[in-house]
């Protein structure tokens, strides 16, 4: 009786865990913590299925990722957003080399015991997954870049409307509409968390400056990589423009491009549901 008693408690306890589980949302979620050489580094997980970890934008926190598409994206996968070092909610400093920060990602995934998983990389976070790509191949089974450059210095640059914006210490509701279309106030709390010193930009700073002077090849090893890559881009995307990727047409292979009408630097949040699907519709060919 006591042996059946305790199994039945088993089993309702993990029904009681999975349902909590489910009703998670990215507004609700609370924030997790782990060890990643000796800094406390913050996390968010919601959803189950496949590990999806996603890499976020320049000065951008765990609050910034719009909710709903972190939700949309959680009806078939593992979501899991992190802050870098010294960003957000996570002790440390930022590195200010690309590759110290793909490293970082690396060491994350292997404190949370993640050997195999998809990488989402937005913005400038998008430059670390391709940097983690060619320096750490197999980790990765695809990649998802959204609002994001190639290697290299590019043909398009930066336009001014963009800079004069994403730099203000604190941005507000006009600017964030501008530069990401987002809906990230929906949680209290985001201007605070957001990284507004010169001392804490800098490093972003000195981290894109390598990637687009591109000394280590990567560009080239990019090309060669067999990892499938998914790149969504706004068609009116004053930071990083989807022209960069028009010269390496035919030039990477598995790399699918989708350009997205009336958008900016943060299409999968003017589309969250549109861009949530075809990443799922994506990653079912990429898995194949």
């Amino acid at each position: 009786m006591k042996l059946a008693l305790r199994i039945f408690g088993i089993l309702l306890g993990a029904l009681v865990t999975a349902s909590s589980l489910a009703q998670r949302s990215a507004a609700n979620v609370p924030n997790q913590f782990v060890n990643v050489s000796g800094n406390r580094i913050a996390y968010r997980s919601i959803g189950q299925g496949t590990p999806m970890l996603l890499l976020t934008r320049m000065r951008g926190t765990l609050d910034t990722w719009d909710p709903l598409f972190l939700d949309e994206l959680a009806k078939s996968n593992h979501i899991i957003t992190v802050d870098y070092p010294g960003v957000g909610y996570s002790s440390g400093t930022l590195p200010s080399q690309i590759e110290e920060v793909a490293e970082f990602v690396v060491a994350f995934a292997d404190a949370m015991k993640l050997d195999k998983f998809v990488l989402l990389g937005w913005s400038w976070g998008g430059t670390v997954a391709q940097t983690l790509i060619v320096e750490h191949p197999g980790r990765a089974t695809h990649a998802v870049l959204i609002g994001t450059a190639p290697p290299g210095k590019g043909g398009v640059p930066i336009q001014n409307a963009f800079l004069e914006r994403a730099f203000k210490p604190i941005n507000d509701l006009d600017d964030e509409t501008v530069l990401f279309f987002e809906r990230i106030y929906a949680r209290g709390g985001v201007a605070e968390q957001i990284p507004s010193t010169p001392e804490k930009i800098q490093a972003y700073l000195e981290a894109a400056a390598t990637y687009r002077e591109d000394t280590a090849g990567r560009l080239d090893k990019l090309i060669i990589k067999r990892t499938p890559i998914l790149i969504i881009s706004g068609d009116n995307d004053i930071s990083t423009a989807v022209e960069n990727w028009f010269a390496l047409k035919g030039k990477i292979p598995n790399a699918h491009l989708i350009v997205y009408p009336e958008s900016g630097h943060a299409p999968q949040h003017q589309y969250p549901e549109l861009a949530a699907a075809q990443i799922a519709q994506f990653q079912q060919w990429a898995l194949q």
